[in-house]
C-alpha cells in the first residue's frame, strides 16, 4: 500500500549540502505524487552534533541523504539508519571509492575543502553544539545561555526550528510545555525578548500527532492525540505566555522556514544580517 503522508528528506553534509539535495531532488522528480519536505544541515562535522541531527530524523522517519568524506561520520550515519530501520543513501563515498580503485590513491577526507573556515562557520558549529546540548529541556541552565529560547507543547516543531536557527549561529534552548511537567525557575529569569512561545490549533495539532503515532506503528487514538486533551494542553501553554509576556507564534501550516522568519524579526535580524549558506 502506498504511504501518502509528507516524507521528510534530511539533507545531511560536511560542506554546503548542494550535492546531496540535488541528488534527493532528482529522485523525487521522478514521484510526482509524493509530499516532500527538506531539512538540510550542512558544514556537520561532529559526532555529536551528527548524532543529535540522527535522533531528530528517527523522530521524523526522515529519509537521509547525506555526503561526509569523513569515514566514521559517514558510518554513523548508516549504522543508526540500519538500527532504526531508516532509508538512507551516501551520496560521496562510494563515488570517492571508484576514484581509489582506479587510481590506487585514498581520498583526503577532509570535509569542505572548498569552504573557508571563517569565523561565522565555528559560531554556527558552536550553536548546533548548544542546540544538541540543550535539546527538549535536557538542561535547564541553557535556559539563562541562550540567545533565544524556544516553548511550546509536543508536536509544535521546536527541535527542527532550534536546528535551523542553529545554523544561522544563533544559540537556541527549547522546553516542552505540558501541564504535568514543572517549569524549572530558570524560564522565569530569562528576558522575554529572547523567549518565543509556538502554539498550534488543536485540528492540526491533533492531525500531527496521529501521524506520528502511525509512523511508531501504534493505533491513531489515544490520550495523546485526544483533542480535548490538546485544547488542555495548549491554554496551558498559552497562559505560561501570557505570564512571561512572550511574543507568541502559532505554527499551523507554517513552515519552518516561515516561523524562523517570523523568530529572525523579532529578534531585529535583516535577513542580509543572516549568515545563510552560499552554495
Amino acid at each position: 500500500m502506498a504511504d501518502n503522508s509528507e516524507i521528510e528528506i534530511f539533507i545531511i553534509s560536511d560542506s554546503s549540502g548542494e550535492t546531496a539535495l540535488t541528488v534527493a531532488q532528482t529522485a523525487v522528480a521522478q514521484f510526482p505524487d509524493l509530499k516532500v519536505k527538506y531539512q538540510r544541515f550542512p558544514f556537520i562535522q561532529t559526532e555529536s552534533i551528527l548524532g543529535g541531527i540522527l535522533k531528530l530524523a528517527a523522530k521524523h522517519n526522515a529519509v537521509i541523504y547525506y555526503t561526509l568524506v569523513t569515514h566514521s561520520l559517514s558510518d554513523q550515519v548508516n549504522d543508526f539508519a540500519e538500527a532504526n530501520q531508516l532509508q538512507s543513501f551516501d551520496c560521496i563515498q562510494p563515488a570517492m571509492q571508484v576514484l581509489a580503485n582506479r587510481s590506487g590513491v585514498k581520498p583526503a577526507s577532509i570535509p569542505s575543502m572548498n569552504h573557508s573556515l571563517t569565523d561565522t562557520y565555528f559560531d554556527r558549529i558552536g550553536a548546533m553544539e548548544f542546540a544538541v546540548a540543550y535539546d527538549d529541556g535536557k538542561d535547564p541552565t541553557g535556559l539563562l545561555k541562550a540567545d533565544l529560547v524556544i516553548l511550546g507543547v509536543s508536536r509544535t516543531s521546536k527541535t527542527p526550528l532550534s536546528l535551523f536557527l542553529a545554523n544561522r549561529g544563533i544559540k537556541v534552548a527549547n522546553l516542552p510545555l505540558s501541564p504535568t511537567s514543572q517549569i524549572p525557575d530558570e524560564l522565569w529569569q530569562v528576558d522575554k525578548s529572547k523567549i518565543i512561545g509556538l502554539t498550534n490549533s488543536p485540528k492540526v495539532l491533533r492531525r500531527i500527532r496521529q501521524q506520528r503515532m502511525i509512523s511508531y506503528g501504534l493505533p491513531a487514538g489515544g490520550a495523546y492525540s485526544d483533542t480535548e486533551k490538546i485544547k488542555a494542553e495548549l491554554k496551558y501553554a498559552d497562559d505560561i505566555y501570557r505570564k512571561l509576556g512572550c511574543l507568541e507564534i502559532n505554527v499551523a501550516n507554517k513552515s519552518i522556514e516561515e516561523t524562523a522568519t517570523l523568530i529572525l524579526e523579532s529578534l531585529n535580524l535583516e535577513p542580509a544580517e543572516v549568515d545563510t549558506i552560499k552554495d
